[in-house]
């Protein structure tokens, strides 16, 4: 798996947003493009925001057990596969907006470095190692960005 929390990874994966156009169309799935920029968003909004409250201790015993592995694994997610409830963006987005944010976070990410996530607690599963949160951020972009053709 790509390293996300390199400088040269991070600017191919904005590469690739950067050739997103708010007309680009999805190969699969519904979301606009818009929506799937703030889609991939979310995942960086429970690193660096309060936004989305945490699951309560069970959920996280859930999702810990049962969908931890997928999320964090190099295995690459299927097309059309179910997503949790905070990650569904049923309104439409502004896409500059939208792809700037995505943008910052990623560059956000790239600096603060590998180092700064190892053992770092997250939002649903608990402590991940550095390896562990690149695979969750760089499959996630990839599997978007592969959906939207770029």
């Amino acid at each position: 798996m790509k390293n996300i929390f390199t400088k040269e990874v991070s600017n191919e994966v904005i590469s690739r947003i950067e050739k997103l156009t708010p007309e680009t169309q999805p190969n699969w799935g519904t979301m606009s493009v818009a929506q799937m920029l703030a889609h991939c968003c979310v995942t960086y909004e429970m690193v660096y925001t309060n936004k989305h409250p945490k699951p309560n201790a069970f959920t996280r015993w859930i999702l810990k057990t049962v969908i931890k592995n997928s999320v964090v694994s190099e295995k690459p997610y299927p097309k059309n596969g179910k997503t949790a409830p905070q990650f569904l963006i049923k309104e439409e987005k502004l896409f500059e907006t939208e792809k700037k944010r995505l943008i910052d976070f990623i560059n956000k990410t790239q600096q603060l470095g590998e180092n700064e996530f190892d053992n770092k607690e997250s939002h649903s599963f608990g402590k991940l190692t550095k390896n562990e949160w690149n695979n969750m951020f760089y499959k996630h972009l990839d599997h978007h960005l592969t959906q939207f053709g770029v």
